[in-house]
């Protein structure tokens, strides 16, 4: 039996990394399974700041499951199959370890599931760790505190859950760090734009939601300075344009979030933008707008467009 791939989503974050490393190191020690931790892309700079400071080597990085040597998957930090590997309806999903919402998503036999609304996968891996009563290295408890720091914007994001801060104070201390001096230094080492090219910079982060019959893309990137991203608005909006009629995307949502003062900017293209300014009650201005408060991609964009484009 080949070994069993562990990932996170395409384009992954430090969460999508982090909770597929740990729990592919847990699941090896508390139920004797043969597992492997993969990625669906590159870390990025955030994420390669936290794998140096732990001391973790990056994953391998996979396209295909099958070409990696695998037939059964773990995945984490998501279940939706447009956000997961190419080949995922040619292989067995025997787990899945995430926080967000289900959709698309069936298999042809039963699995184990482990869905909680928490702020992270990551904080889910940590309290598999406790209930099983393995413990936890210190590189696995930075890689999951930097998962959950990641997600919540340091606790700050309203997806933030009443026992994320208990688990941060936790894993802090395993990994041997200050939470707050940590936290902002590994999220500053995520905002560096300047050496990105729009194409890249528009795919640092960036998930596929269908909704009522329309593909839209929406992602978003970290900052500490919005104007100094909008000075590049035209050379993103035409990389948003390209990969639009590249992939057949009928929209595409762009948050440019600032961490330091918990705000975003919209920019926006594509064929709904009725429905996208419905969503924020706002009023796209040169195809961007300003939305007070909104850090979180999973509770404060991507519901309030399913609901505005009808499902």
């Amino acid at each position: 039996m080949s070994k069993i791939l562990v990932f996170g989503h395409q384009n992954p974050d430090s969460d999508a990394i982090g909770s597929a490393i740990a729990f592919a190191y847990l699941a090896k020690e508390a139920y004797g399974m043969d597992t492997e931790a993969a990625a669906l892309g590159a870390p990025n700079e955030e994420t390669a700041f936290v794998l140096d400071y732990f001391g973790v080597p990056a994953p391998q990085v996979i396209t295909s499951v099958k070409d990696a040597g695998a037939e059964q998957v773990i995945l984490t930090d998501h279940n939706e199959f447009q956000q997961s590997a190419a080949d995922i309806r040619e292989v067995e999903v025997v787990g899945v370890v995430d926080h967000h919402r289900v959709a698309n998503f069936e298999t042809a036999n039963p699995l184990f599931m482990r869905l909680e609304p928490v702020g992270s996968a990551s904080s889910i891996v940590y309290r598999m760790f406790k209930e099983t009563q393995v413990e936890v290295p210190k590189a696995m408890a930075g890689l999951l505190l930097s998962g959950l720091i990641s997600d919540t914007l340091l606790l700050k994001s309203p997806t933030t859950h009443a026992t994320d801060s208990q688990v941060a104070e936790e894993l802090a201390e395993l990994a041997g760090v200050n939470l707050e001096e940590y936290g902002l230094a590994m999220l500053k080492a995520g905002t560096d734009l300047s050496s990105k090219s729009a194409a890249e910079l528009i795919a640092i982060d960036a998930k596929s939601f269908p909704l009522n019959g329309n593909q839209v893309r929406i992602a978003q990137v970290n900052t500490v300075d919005i104007a100094e991203v909008l000075e590049r608005q035209e050379e993103i909006e035409q990389a948003i344009q390209a990969s639009n009629a590249a992939n057949g995307y009928s929209d595409f949502v762009l948050m440019i979030t600032d961490i330091v003062n918990s705000n975003s900017e919209i920019l926006a293209l594509g064929a709904n933008m009725d429905k996208v300014e419905a969503a924020f009650d706002f009023k796209l201005e040169n195809n961007h707008a300003f939305l007070a408060g909104a850090v979180s991609r999973k509770k404060q964009v991507v519901p309030q467009l399913t609901a505005s484009f009808g499902g």
